[in-house]
């Protein structure tokens, strides 16, 4: 017998079993966000790693550390870790900038990551998110945030809490981390290796970092000084400002984290997440913000950019399991032929119907059929004389015979 072959670590098979539950995400998620006026994008899981590096950001852990990067005809080509990065790829490759603003576009699939597996999270896993194009007002803020907490709703969640922060813009963003490095610089020795090396290129990721040793660090009256201290400009005070008035008239429940950087590089003014209580320590189900720079960095006009994206497998950890669906009908015949016409005409009239391929004893269909489906199509000698069916209510053993041609309103 050949050596068995098993799944890579960090990758899970979805089975027939559990699939109904993402079934169920996804759905709901076409629903939420149609009703916000967003269309689906399905993007490439591969493409250049130029876009990413440039994209996330070289300071990031993602681009650093986890990326799945392999090169083939001389181009460098990475399984996407992030899909942000390339929907803005996209929607600056089809000219989406002519359309009329906002372009609003949700995606879900898979994204790759090399870290170490562990509660809700793998090495392949699934996303489902949403991105904005063309509108830097903060009413965009508000409305994305919305959307994020009515699916989360929609698909049974309730024990959420939205934290959100503002990282100002290019400009005032730089004088703060100046202030950030000086504060933090006498205590630089004591940091953790990444903290050290992102201290120069990216002092605001110091602040994501979550080696108890750097927190304790970070918690220190002089550095908390500067962290909660307000360095925004008017222009983006205004804005963080209005965006808190229109979730406080949208009855959005949030909080303020001076701490919510984020790991990406391209993130400015507005930041958010959103946090389930029934998670535990790792209880982020929803992050996101804005990235009004990330288009013309990667090569488009400049435009005002705002997104989120949830980690499917963790969503899913939180619902309640959903029973197997039935089937609307198992026929149970021994005459193959008849079973597989009166499948095929039920099927053509929107029914979900099975049979038996193995010609099995009329008493294994059945016990199949009380499994596996709702009514028992039973198709015997007398029935195909007849033209007619039985058909047997699984659950009540009720049993009525009628015409084949009126068989499946019946069954409706």
């Amino acid at each position: 017998m050949a050596n068995k072959i098993n799944v890579l670590k960090g990758t899970k098979d979805i089975l027939p079993q559990d699939i109904e539950m993402w079934h169920f995400v996804e759905e709901n998620a076409l629903k939420t966000f149609t009703s916000f006026g967003v269309k689906e994008i399905r993007t490439p899981i591969i493409e250049s790693t130029d876009l990413f590096q440039r994209g996330v950001g070289e300071t990031t852990d993602i681009v650093n550390k986890e990326m799945y990067t392999f090169e083939k005809s001389e181009r460098s080509i990475t399984l996407r870790p992030e899909n942000t990065a390339g929907v803005v790829r996209s929607y600056i490759e089809n000219g989406m900038h002519r359309l009329p603003a906002p372009v609003k576009l949700w995606y879900k699939g898979p994204m790759f990551r090399y870290e170490r597996p562990q509660a809700g999270r793998q090495r392949q896993f699934h996303q489902v998110g949403v991105e904005m194009f063309g509108v830097s007002q903060p009413a965009a803020d508000a409305e994305i945030i919305l959307m994020a907490e009515n699916f989360l709703k929609s698909i049974g969640l309730e024990d959420l809490d939205v934290e959100i922060n503002s990282l100002g813009c290019p400009k005032c963003r730089a004088e703060f981390k100046e202030k950030l490095k000086n504060v933090i610089r006498p205590h630089l020795n004591e940091l953790c290796e990444d903290c050290k090396g992102r201290f120069e290129k990216n002092p605001l990721r110091l602040l994501d970092c979550k080696v108890p040793q750097c927190q304790e660090i970070f918690s220190k009256t002089e550095i908390q000084n500067v962290i909660t201290s307000d360095f925004l400009c008017d222009e983006c005070r205004e804005h963080y400002n209005q965006l808190k008035k229109y979730l406080d008239d949208l009855n959005v429940k949030y909080s303020e984290n001076k701490l919510l950087v984020r790991g990406l590089d391209y993130y400015t003014r507005t930041v958010f997440e959103i946090k389930s209580n029934n998670l535990g320590s790792q209880n982020a189900v929803c992050g996101g913000g804005r990235y009004d720079n990330l288009v013309e960095e990667l090569g488009g006009e400049p435009t005002p950019a705002i997104g989120f994206a949830m980690g499917m497998e963790r969503l899913i950890s939180l619902l309640k399991e959903k029973e197997t669906s039935k089937l609307d009908g198992y026929i149970v015949s021994n005459n193959t032929t008849e079973a597989l016409k009166l499948a095929q005409q039920l099927r053509l009239q929107g029914l979900n119907i099975e049979i038996d391929l193995a010609n099995k004893k009329f008493t294994k269909q059945l016990e199949k059929a009380s499994k596996v489906a709702k009514l028992a199509l039973i198709l015997g000698e007398d029935e195909i004389a007849q033209n007619k069916v039985s058909i047997k209510n699984l659950e009540t053993g009720e049993q009525v015979t009628v015409d084949r041609n009126i068989c499946a309103e019946k069954i409706k």
